[in-house]
């Protein structure tokens, strides 16, 4: 590590510290040259998740836009913030587990979807007739079946 004052790379860590989270190591150095003190932080550089969108376009996975479409769709129905954000987290784990790090965007939609689909009936509905792009009526009165015969078996 090159000190920040005269550039020279030769120091001894005095102290570290993990952060709240532990994902970071925070590194206090010397520098053995002209003894000045200096702060270093120390992170796991993430892989990042592509999503392959349905035109072919790549684009970062963004788990803002996950929790964006999932508020539209949960709209004045009662599903709490934490349910959303332990299933986002939840989904982001999985694709960071995954071995590929490029994932279709409908394998994203289709977990939000069945999500939903255990949430609420509602929430479902709306969030599927925006993915699937419903075009009339009709769609959303076949998606609304589905959904009724698989709650009453």
């Amino acid at each position: 590590m090159k000190c920040p004052y005269c550039s020279e790379i030769e120091n001894k860590v005095i102290d570290s510290r993990l952060s709240k989270d532990a994902s970071v190591i925070r590194r206090r150095r010397e520098c053995l040259t002209c003894s000045r003190r200096f702060t270093t932080y120390e992170h796991i550089e993430e892989i990042p998740i592509m999503i392959i969108k349905k035109d072919g376009r790549r684009e970062l996975f963004n788990r803002d836009k996950v929790r964006s479409g999932m508020l539209k769709a949960c709209e004045k129905r009662n599903i709490s913030m934490n349910s959303i954000e332990e299933f986002i987290d939840d989904m982001e784990r999985d694709l960071r587990e995954a071995e590929e790090k490029e994932i279709p965007a409908a394998v994203v939609g289709e977990k939000i979807m069945a999500k939903l689909h255990e949430l609420d009936g509602v929430a479902y509905v709306r969030f599927a007739s925006v993915y699937r792009e419903f075009k009339d009526v009709n769609d959303f009165v076949s998606e609304l079946r589905k959904l009724l015969s698989t709650e009453n078996p």
